[in-house]
């Protein structure tokens, strides 16, 4: 039986909230137990109705599921940290108060999938804790993008989605079940979901230079892909695989996918020569996400990937290496746009380096 989506109406309130009690009751068995304490209230549930924001999941005449879909600004993320929004500015609306009946199969799906519909910039945040949710996000697409916190102080882990409609729908589907999949045999650093976020900002940054979306996002998403035969090297490997791939002859002519190829070549934060292409410009910038807790973070995932004999002092010493030498002053990295929005957290980035102790307490905690 086929599932639709309608707006709720206040008759479906008592079924909204036995669905948000068994979502919860998901959430404790699943060692979840600080999630969604005294919330959402009835109360809550009757002022998305009165919105005209609350919806309910039908299948075969049965209210199977619930979501809340508010366009507009969210309060709550005014303030993002250990990280940043990739598009600040962009009109979105959030994905809230996302539950289902008991034994009900395939609502977060079809919801997802209803709301990408809708809308082509989505944000939603969930607990930490929540690894099914968190899971479920980022399996759809979702990009981590930092730590917001609710109106008691909380802390959520933030997402962001793009429907990315500049790009035609079959070469989306290309890379969605060809390339991406092939970053889940890759360190913890330069997994999918890295690969996403790369897409993301290359994106952004696409828009903002007049760049082809289509270029950018199928160098963003191959840029990576190389990794296949090892680190090093990876970036002409990638560049090699992407010239090999005659499916992109479907949406690209000869000249193009040199472009590609040439922009997964020299997106590599060692290269001492500046991409030869706009297109390469902004991957290598894109992949140059310098926010500091996530250079930390894949920093201390890498080595822990890489290293497994090194004890606790030994990852500390080689994060503090690879730091020193990749973003101090006197680092290697290299920005190629002179506006680029990568100047300011590079900075910050500079001054955790100098401030050891600090440091010290953020890779203790990418080390639990």
């Amino acid at each position: 039986m086929s599932k639709t989506i309608r707006l709720s109406t206040l008759a479906d309130i008592d079924t909204i909230m036995s669905m948000l009690d068994n979502s919860r009751s998901i959430m404790r068995q699943n060692g979840n137990d600080r999630q969604w304490v005294g919330y959402p209230t009835r109360e809550d549930v009757e002022t998305d109705v009165e919105r005209g924001v609350s919806h309910v999941v039908m299948e075969n005449e049965h209210l199977v599921g619930t979501v809340a879909l508010v366009p507009g600004v969210e309060p709550t993320y005014g303030v993002i940290e250990h990280g940043r929004w990739i598009e600040p500015e962009r009109a979105y609306s959030t994905v809230h108060r996302l539950a289902k009946a008991k034994g009900a199969k395939g609502i977060a799906q079809f919801v997802l999938d209803y709301s990408a519909s809708l809308y082509d910039y989505l944000r939603a945040d969930t607990h930490a804790d929540n690894y099914i949710v968190c899971s479920l996000f980022e399996g759809y697409g979702f990009v981590y993008s930092g730590i917001v916190y609710m109106d008691d102080g909380s802390p959520r882990r933030a997402y962001e989605w793009w429907r990315y409609d500049e790009v035609p729908a079959e070469l989306k589907a290309y890379i969605g079940k060809e390339v991406l999949p092939r970053y889940g045999g890759f360190d913890r650093a330069h997994d999918a979901q890295h690969a996403r976020r790369v897409m993301a900002r290359a994106m952004a940054l696409g828009r903002r230079y007049g760049a082809d979306p289509r270029m950018v996002y199928t160098a963003a998403a191959m840029h990576d892909i190389g990794l296949a035969e090892g680190r090093e090297g990876h970036h002409l490997a990638s560049g090699r695989m992407i010239r090999e791939d005659g499916r992109l002859q479907e949406w690209f002519t000869k000249a193009e996918v040199e472009v590609i190829a040439q922009a997964a070549e020299d997106h590599r934060a060692s290269a001492s020569k500046a991409p030869r292409s706009l297109v390469g410009c902004i991957v290598a910038e894109a992949d140059r996400d310098v926010e500091p807790e996530t250079i930390v973070r894949r920093t201390v995932e890498y080595g822990l990937s890489h290293y497994p004999t090194l004890d606790r002092e030994g990852h500390w010493r080689r994060t503090l290496e690879h730091l020193h030498e990749k973003y101090s002053e006197r680092g290697y990295i290299k920005l190629w746009l002179d506006d680029s929005p990568n100047r300011e957290p590079l900075e910050e980035l500079r001054e955790l380096i100098r401030d050891e102790r600090h440091l010290r307490e953020m890779f203790e905690i990418f080390m639990r």
